[in-house]
């Protein structure tokens, strides 16, 4: 959510950074129902101070002696009135609420221009050597590799939850397993605190970090009794993860303050049809770390760089070629100020995978979800940043076709195999 002050202030301001990302918003109609709202809230101050005075001089009447009938008139006569702006108040304050939800974040300067992910940048390389050595020879696929070492079963998750949802089996659940595992304790060591959140969510929080009202149809919905107490299934750990300060006011000189989550994801991905569906390459539940970062305004972009290279450590500790991408504003998600993708090579796909994307939303959920710090006598709203850190699927897609050896096996990367018993390569049983 931005700012009342920017948008009331500085709307060109806003309508440039709309235009900057291809973004249709009625700001002339939030602008309309703020003025609305703000008239209504000075008129109402000033009955209340009327009636104020007019108890004032009824009591003082009262003392006196006197007839206060009139005033007393005059009180309630005001007191129905008050009553009578205040449901006009409050149905235009939600209005403008409700509106001011739909409204994206804006991009933050360096951001590059651009309409779609045709026009993002690429920030850095890392494993050339790497991918060039893997196209030198001919690799399965993942899912023909996977297949022939028993590593996961399509079918059989079809028939229990539909496409979409796969089963580990063998040394598949167990490198599954692994990954989340080296992941977390990769984030601790740098100074992460795990948190093992809830996988339900309400509401609440899924309007705190940006997920509605805007994207309600891609999320999976357990309804409650009424509107305000249905639950949903975590798109991502951020969620949950985020919404542990909500209504908060953390202590300035803590900051940065940094989580780390694993969490199965789920989502819907209504909208997605004629995407890649293959194996991997698009689930309706699938694995995460998410890495969350709380943090004072005026290093939020050093946290972002932080962030990005931890996600980026994980990587190159797996031996696996990936590029970054600076998005540009058309391109970002919904509620950042700033975002990097990162993107693995897939040999046998023959195309960059995304499996993280590493955001700086500033202040745009800290004001949804009203979380702030208090640092020398002054409380403002924070920055939140998260990033994954990251999502097993497209990795598990590389992994397999980068380190598939000409003996049919999957090579383990020397730094992943303390967390798959010192097991060096996977083989067919």
């Amino acid at each position: 959510m931005l700012d009342p002050k920017l948008y009331r202030d500085h709307p060109e301001k806003v309508r440039e950074g709309l235009r900057r990302r291809g973004a249709s918003f009625d700001l002339d109609g939030l602008l309309r129902l703020d003025q609305e709202k703000r008239a209504l809230g000075t008129e109402l101050d000033g009955l209340k101070a009327e009636r104020n005075a007019a108890s004032e001089s009824i009591a003082q009447l009262k003392r006196a002696g006197k007839d206060a009938s009139e005033a007393i008139e005059k009180t309630r006569t005001t007191g129905d009135r008050i009553k009578d702006l205040q449901i006009r108040f409050d149905v235009i304050e939600e209005r403008a609420r409700d509106l001011a939800l739909l409204c994206p974040n804006l991009p933050h300067a360096s951001v590059p221009d651009g309409k779609s992910s045709a026009d993002n940048k690429v920030a850095a390389t890392w494993g050339e050597d790497l991918r060039a050595r893997a196209e030198a020879r001919v690799v399965p696929d993942h899912i023909e590799i996977g297949m022939k070492l028993k590593l996961f079963d399509f079918e059989r998750g079809a028939k229990i939850s539909g496409s979409g949802f796969p089963i580990f089996t063998g040394a598949g659940a167990r490198l599954e397993r692994a990954l989340i595992n080296f992941f977390l304790d990769t984030h601790v060591k740098a100074g992460f605190t795990e948190v093992s959140p809830p996988y339900l969510v309400n509401r609440a929080s899924m309007v705190g970090t940006g997920q509605l009202p805007k994207f309600e149809e891609d999320m999976y919905r357990s309804d409650g009794e009424n509107r305000d107490r249905d639950l949903f299934l975590v798109p991502t750990a951020e969620v949950p993860v985020t919404n542990m300060h909500a209504d908060e006011i953390l202590d300035g000189a803590s900051l940065p303050v940094s989580y780390c989550a694993f969490t199965a994801c789920f989502r819907r991905e209504a909208g997605s049809w004629g995407a890649d569906t293959r194996g991997f390459l698009r689930l309706h539940q699938f694995d995460k770390v998410e890495m969350v970062r709380f943090s004072a305004p005026e290093n939020s972009y050093e946290q972002l760089e932080s962030l990005r290279a931890q996600a980026e450590k994980l990587l190159q500790l797996l031996e696996l070629p990936y590029r970054v991408l600076e998005l540009c504003a058309g391109d970002m998600g919904f509620g950042a100020a700033k975002c990097y993708d990162l993107e693995v090579w897939a040999p046998a796909e023959k195309k960059w995978l995304e499996v993280s994307s590493v955001s700086n939303f500033e202040d745009f959920q800290a004001r949804r979800a009203n979380i702030r710090a208090k640092s020398g006598g002054q409380t403002r709203f924070l920055h939140t940043l998260n990033g994954s850190g990251l999502a097993t699927p497209r990795v598990l897609v590389s992994f397999l076709e980068t380190h598939y050896t000409e003996r049919g096996t999957v090579r383990i990367p020397e730094a992943l195999r303390p967390w798959m018993g010192g097991l060096e390569e996977i083989a067919a049983a």
